[in-house]
């Protein structure tokens, strides 16, 4: 049978895009992908093997990116590039295909660094910080996880007291992206509950306060390719000019991390699928038994299953994101997002990697470094675990975490 004009035949397919998502993007949205796209390319392919095995993030890329426009770029003002979510989310992925590293690195200056600034702070904080950490003049990062608060941040142990207009902020905070080449720190602590501010309370904290420290975390075997750090404050003293003065309780990180959320849903779709890709490309080169693997069965519906998985998820984070666009997202949905695209981008590397058989675990392929990475996407901002509790009570009306 003839197909008629503009009709596929039979078997035809794009390989890289079978849903025609692109097609729903618009020319703005194509171009900021495909910029970032290049800049991956060119400056993050080449080098993060080496930079995955070396376990090092170099810090001039933030610069870089700034540049491109990539810091806070989801942000109005403030030099800011405020683009769509959507946008965002397209560079999201698009960084994420070269290494989770790479988002991480974007996803907690702009939305765990600024973000809160943005949102909490005076105008005279803005004013003195977000261009600068815009431009990626000064790096951010964001303290709240500590060594024995994870998934229930409100039971943290960092307290900050009023001593005069000052505050004292002691306490340890622990898996801080960043933190080893941050110059700012936001710090979020408990506060003593008799100066107007009972609660909680963010921070400004510049990294050279006096007690204030950075420790790298050793012989991580995950996000490698990526600063992650204890941060450490003893009798750091800080002017209530440094203190977020419009939040006052856990509302203040929790919406914080709820962005940086948004930014993973469409990132990990990003490092699946450079992973399904990458199988796609080794199956079609690699010959056994005379002939490529891809031309056998138990091959094709593994890279069918990861076909499927990254256009399902891509179409999902493009949902989501005209949703956020239009003012309607809950962070129920952004937990939706999060929870199913990271562990089907999971799916997808391990599969990967059994396609590519040995050659999988070297770093002449990008799967076993995505593998590696998502394992930490898994559990960072909130684990697959929380997001499933969360869409529990969402559809139930009740709540399991307690």
């Amino acid at each position: 049978m003839t197909a008629a004009p503009g009709e596929k035949r039979f078997g035809e397919g794009d390989a890289h895009d079978f849903l025609e998502l692109d097609a729903l993007l618009s020319d703005e949205e194509r171009l900021v992908r495909d910029t970032v796209r290049q800049f991956v390319g060119d400056r993050i392919l080449p080098e993060v093997g080496d930079w995955f095995e070396r376990g090092t993030f170099p810090k001039e890329l933030g610069k870089e990116m700034g540049a491109l426009g990539l810091l806070g770029m989801h942000l109005t003002g403030y030099e800011c590039a405020g683009t769509s979510a959507v946008a965002y989310g397209l560079a999201c992925l698009e960084l994420e295909a070269g290494d989770s590293g790479a988002r991480s690195f974007v996803s907690v200056q702009g939305s765990l660094a600024m973000f809160p600034i943005w949102r909490f702070g005076s105008e005279e904080q803005k004013q003195e910080w977000l261009p600068r950490m815009a431009a990626g003049e000064v790096i951010g990062c964001f303290g709240l996880t500590e060594p024995d608060s994870g998934s229930d941040p409100a039971s943290m142990r960092t307290t900050a007291r009023r001593d005069g207009s000052d505050w004292i902020l002691n306490g340890t905070k622990m898996w801080i992206t960043n933190g080893g080449i941050a110059d700012v720190a936001i710090i979020w602590a408990r506060t003593d509950g008799d100066s107007g501010t009972s609660g909680y309370a963010g921070f400004i904290v510049p990294t050279d306060t006096p007690g204030f420290t950075a420790n790298d975390i050793p012989k991580k075997l995950s996000l490698r390719a990526s600063v992650t750090s204890e941060l450490v404050l003893d009798d750091v003293r800080l002017p209530d000019s440094l203190r977020l003065p419009e939040v006052a309780t856990m509302r203040g990180p929790l919406s914080c991390l709820n962005e940086a959320r948004y930014g993973i849903l469409w990132g990990a779709m990003g490092a699946a699928r450079a992973c399904y890709e990458a199988a796609l490309a080794y199956s079609k080169d690699r010959v056994q038994f005379g002939v490529p693997i891809a031309s056998f069965q138990l091959t094709q519906r593994k890279l069918v299953e990861m076909m499927v998985r990254v256009n399902k998820g891509t179409l999902l984070a493009l949902h989501l994101g005209r949703m956020k666009d239009e003012g309607r997202l809950t962070s129920a949905q952004v937990s939706f997002g999060k929870m199913d695209n990271v562990r089907e981008a999971l799916w997808v590397a391990r599969e990967a990697r059994s396609v590519l058989g040995a050659n999988g675990i070297t770093l002449e392929y990008p799967v076993i470094r995505h593998m590696n990475n998502l394992e930490s996407v898994f559990t960072y901002e909130g684990t697959n675990e929380v997001h499933t509790l969360v869409l529990g009570q969402a559809i139930t009306g009740l709540n399991a975490f307690t």
